[in-house]
């Protein structure tokens, strides 16, 4: 199989050549090789490669599902893989070496998927932008002074550039919408609890959850199929859903109460490029048929990004207070970078009971949002303030009161991981330079059939599938 026609297919059009054995998945897999050694100097997404073990493993029996054979990359955190390291994008963690698969990683296995490398990502996944002091930036396919966003940059990267059709991410503040809409991707998030974060915790009291972002929409649907369904223990559970997600994209969604947006929620206002990709999508979908109609989000929000903002201190806490027990001395400034460190240290004037009342007030303010669902069945926004901004911009920009910048190039995604619900990122507008707009929409809580219901409509209405990055 050569690059081009390798490039041709998304995930589900690769298992279905395999599957009728007009190629094999070793072939697939030379072919992912080969397109990775040729664009990922350039991009830098991928960290890690074990070409010996993908192969080994591409030449066993796959069966016949839907993702079979396929070619796959994980985030180089949380998707623990046997005897890889996992550094999280921090020198603190780049000796850890997992001693087993993570779940999600064996239900990947499970569906015949081919693991053969891990994606970069900012340190700990803490920021919209993928440049950590470990591994470097990883650069935007579209445009190589530009970020391929963050915190899955990496996985995006990798997709934009073909390396492969679909690439595992997690999102805990916007970290799969954030890098779909900088590199032209499709990019859900999961309801909280749809996929198990085992076992790692809780998945920031909640906040967090691992997907993908994929090149189609129903490469998104058949990986969702894979993974999803609690593990016994889990915190939180999602209701089950009615059929395979995989035939939901197929389905049409009905006539649908949709609200839109053109406000920035963590910031002053969005470019006025992001402004009239939400005008031109909102008249698509009067165009389709849903009832569509302007509504503002409640009050309170800046309140619960506040208290968020101390419950994941208080992860990040405990996870570097762990690593420091492990290695036997105090974290320091020369182990994370300072961002991270201000994030550590913020957490040491906070109590339990400082943390119990933040948890308070973000759930208080998830059953506000709720109640405004009982109107609307989806809500349109912009997913980021801005087209993808240039490769070091966020570079020094503190969190808090000093990330002005950083609120203004994400402000419209973190919310949706404090209330729980399904949101994805589709590739449906672009800037004047030719870079990809994303477009946020968001469900009810345990509603994903709804959201690929739609996306699967406006795919048809609109495809991207034929815009490709400028590049080899």
């Amino acid at each position: 199989m050569d690059q081009s026609d390798y490039l041709e297919f998304d995930a589900v059009g690769l298992a279905g050549l395999i599957a009728r054995r007009e190629v094999s998945a070793g072939e697939v897999l030379e072919a992912a090789l080969a397109r990775m050694a040729a664009v990922n100097p350039a991009i830098n997404a991928v960290v890690y490669s074990n070409a010996a073990e993908a192969r080994a493993d591409a030449a066993r029996p796959k069966g016949a599902g839907p993702l079979a054979g396929v070619p796959m990359l994980v985030k180089d955190y949380a998707a623990h893989v046997k005897g890889w390291p996992t550094s999280a994008g921090s020198q603190l963690f780049a000796d850890d070496v997992a001693g087993g698969d993570a779940p999600i990683v064996a239900a990947y296995r499970r569906a015949g998927l081919v693991i053969f490398g891990k994606t970069n990502l900012p340190e700990l996944g803490l920021d919209a932008t993928t440049e950590p002091d470990l591994h470097g930036p990883t650069r935007n396919p579209w445009d190589l002074s530009r970020t391929a966003g963050g915190s899955s940059g990496g996985s995006a990267a990798a997709v934009a550039a073909g390396i492969v059709p679909a690439a595992h991410a997690s999102d805990a503040g916007g970290s799969i919408r954030i890098p779909a809409a900088c590199c032209g991707l499709f990019g859900f998030k999961p309801a909280r609890g749809r996929v198990s974060f085992a076992p790692v915790s809780d998945g920031l009291a909640g906040f967090d959850v691992q997907h993908a972002v994929t090149r189609s929409v129903r490469d998104s649907a058949a990986l969702l199929d894979a993974v999803c369904g609690p593990l016994a223990g889990d915190p939180y559970h999602a209701p089950a859903p009615e059929r395979p997600y995989l035939d939901e994209v197929a389905r049409a969604p009905g006539r649908l109460r949709v609200a839109f947006t053109t406000g920035a929620f963590e910031a002053g206002e969005i470019s006025e490029s992001c402004r009239a990709a939400v005008m031109d999508v909102a008249r698509l979908l009067e165009g389709l048929g849903h009832e569509v109609e302007e509504a503002a989000m409640p009050d309170g929000l800046g309140e619960a990004v506040a208290a968020s903002g101390l419950v994941m201190a208080g992860h990040i806490a405990a996870d570097l207070d762990d690593r420091a027990q492990q290695i036997g001395r105090a974290i320091g400034a020369g182990d994370v970078e300072p961002m991270t460190l201000a994030r550590y240290e913020h957490s040491r004037s906070a109590s339990a009971a400082d943390y119990v009342r933040g948890l308070r007030t973000v759930h208080a303010y998830g059953r506000q949002v709720a109640a405004m669902f009982t109107r609307f069945d989806v809500l349109l926004t912009s997913t980021l303030g801005s087209a993808p901004i240039r490769i070091g911009a966020l570079q020094g920009v503190a969190p808090g009161a000093g990330g002005v910048a950083r609120r203004a190039f994400m402000p419209n995604t973190r919310i949706f991981n404090l209330t729980g619900q399904p949101a994805m990122s589709m590739p449906l507008a672009w800037s004047e330079e030719g870079l990809p707009i994303g477009l946020q929409f968001v469900g009810r809580m345990g509603d994903e059939a709804t959201l690929f219901r739609l996306a699967g409509q406006l795919e048809r209405a609109r495809p991207w599938a034929g815009r490709r990055p400028p590049g080899p």
